[in-house]
């Protein structure tokens, strides 16, 4: 094949980066990707990248038609699951699924016949956000790892193919394993009363301290820093409050330069707050955290938390002094022992018509 001649060369200077072009091309080629396969993805940049992708699909066989018909999925059902992950949604009569789609839709119609399809599709929007979080993620850590400077366009497309073929086998097993130590933490932690059993159903709202912790001076950091600073700021925050965290209390997420939490027991919650903020004061490279802890009834919907102390933790904690935690008279009540509280005074908070009294604490300190 005459590659300059169908204009997959253009662009490409110097003789060896041609070569090792030609050497992919002819490769490709050779393993039965069609030209308009080759051309598509030089076009968009992507020629290296094509072993790989190749790894991760199988060859197109079914329209989604013919895909939901073989598994016994409703296709409204099954567009809606893929669009739940994020996932494109072809129109139902191309053919762009393989027999993986296929076995993977099997598997969509007996998780459909075992939940609610309502709820099932939330929880699949959650599973989707998550991936696709963890997918980026090792797809830059790749790039990382292999890009450096000389290589060439076939060695880097084999690297990636090699560590895919790998790899790949791991993913599955590995993710079941933590997904089972998850799903084994939570039901420890969870309790069913008695009259959940009488009715039948879980009561979403529990009595529940929420805490925010973020990072002061962070948005201003912004305006100055590279992004990779930036980024490399928020992810040690993430890191260490993920090092700190201990059932009872939930790492829920990490918005930017913030950490939520949550727990049904507030004295792990506040000596988890403090011992976090404390962390980063011990840190010359780190900016300070600020924290406030609310204490109420709060909903957990899908994995994340709603409710009356879920938006006075978020706005006491953009009240909190540099290096300091601001809490609630009801979650000094029931902090119990330990801790030093001083007066803040009430606050003025959004939303609520009466100002809220608030306390800053800290570790009582040992007697001399």
């Amino acid at each position: 094949m005459d590659w300059e001649s169908e204009g997959l060369l253009e662009g490409v200077e110097g003789d060896e980066a041609r070569a090792a072009r030609v050497k992919l091309l002819d490769e490709l080629h050779e393993e039965g990707v069609a030209l308009d396969q080759l051309r598509a993805a030089v076009q968009e940049d992507r020629l290296a990248l094509l072993p790989a992708e190749r790894i991760l699909t199988s060859e197109p066989r079914y329209s989604a038609r013919d895909l939901v018909e073989r598994a016994g999925l409703p296709l409204e059902f099954f567009q809606a699951t893929r669009r739940a992950l994020g996932l494109t949604t072809p129109d139902p009569d191309v053919v762009a699924y393989g027999d993986e789609d296929l076995e993977a839709a099997k598997l969509g119609s007996r998780y459909r016949e075992a939940f609610p399809e309502d709820e099932s599709i939330e929880v699949t929007r959650i599973l989707g956000q998550g991936l696709a979080r963890y997918a980026e993620a090792t797809r830059t850590m790749a790039a990382r790892a292999f890009l450096e400077p000389g290589i060439d366009e076939h060695d880097l497309a084999r690297r990636y193919e090699a560590v895919g073929r790998e790899l790949l086998p791991l993913v599955g097993p590995w993710m079941e394993h933590v997904f089972r130590l998850h799903l084994l933490q939570g039901l420890r932690e969870d309790a069913v009363t008695r009259e959940q059993l009488a009715t039948g159903r879980l009561d979403d709202t529990q009595d529940t301290a929420v805490a925010f912790a973020d990072l002061v001076g962070f948005t201003s950091l912004g305006e100055s820093a590279p992004v990779e600073e930036l980024s490399g700021v928020a992810g040690r925050l993430g890191e260490l409050t993920g090092d700190l965290v201990e059932p009872p209390v939930r790492f829920v997420k990490q918005i930017g330069d913030a950490v939520m939490l949550v727990s049904p027991d507030t004295g792990r919650m506040v000596d988890t707050v403090v011992r976090l903020v404390d962390a980063t004061c011990d840190d010359d490279d780190f900016p300070p955290l600020r924290a406030g802890i609310a204490f109420g009834p709060a909903v957990n919907r899908w994995g994340d938390w709603y409710g009356a102390p879920v938006n006075l933790a978020s706005r006491l904690t953009a009240r909190a002094r540099p290096a300091s935690v601001l809490a609630t008279s009801e979650v000094r009540e029931r902090a119990g022992d330990g801790w030093t509280w001083s007066s803040a005074g009430p606050k003025k908070i959004k939303g609520l018509s009466a100002p809220v009294k608030t306390f800053r604490v800290r570790r009582e300190e040992p007697e001399a």
